[in-house]
């Protein structure tokens, strides 16, 4: 009885982690058809850096593109990694995440050059692959632990992304999402309650 309550909790958190990444990148496209057909308008809720006004801008960044093309080269990780790091429940994937988000964002705002623009999904897509990685280290989950090192060796490639390569890619967003989502594996880690003394 035991064994079944438990593929039947694993079978809807699975649903419902799948759910809400095919919601998530539904959104991602459905915002950047309406960038396009607004002709850009939502391109300023991009972030301008150590503009202060521009703070509030730094949530909505994540979820706005620079076109189609880059919407597509977000959405297969992120439907991966958001996949994989929803299966620890939702709510605290949604703090992951939230997490993720600011660390990149203020990274972006307080590094980034002073005349550019940044937005996009792809610090949420690092700091994701960071949390995932790291995660079973850090909650001594071995299935978690092979989890990570999978998709390390599947995605390990992207940290040249964190490297100031290409003037046009913000890996200010790369390396600061990158390091929000191992904190984030700290900050959530699971609580053991300590055994009881016999």
């Amino acid at each position: 009885m035991a064994d079944t309550q438990l593929e039947r909790s694993g079978t809807e958190r699975a649903k419902t982690a799948g759910m809400v990444m095919v919601a998530w990148v539904a959104l991602l496209w459905a915002l950047e058809a309406i960038d396009i057909a607004t002709g850009h308008a939502l391109d300023p809720y991009g972030v301008t850096p150590r503009d202060l006004s521009e703070l509030r801008d730094i949530v909505p960044s994540a979820f706005l593109h620079d076109g189609f093309g880059h919407v597509a080269a977000n959405t297969v990780p992120l439907l991966v990694l958001g996949f994989l790091a929803a299966l620890r429940g939702i709510r605290r994937f949604a703090g992951v995440v939230a997490m993720i988000i600011l660390a990149a964002g203020l990274g972006v705002w307080l590094t980034s050059p002073g005349d550019t623009v940044s937005l996009g999904a792809s610090g949420v897509v690092f700091g994701l692959f960071g949390y995932v990685v790291v995660r079973g280290f850090v909650d001594r989950d071995a299935v978690d632990v092979v989890v990570g090192l999978v998709i390390a060796a599947l995605y390990g490639s992207i940290l040249w992304g964190v490297l100031p390569t290409d003037a046009g890619i913000s890996w200010q967003a790369h390396l600061f999402g990158l390091l929000g989502g191992v904190g984030a594996a700290f900050a959530f880690r699971r609580r053991t309650c300590p055994s009881p003394a016999g």
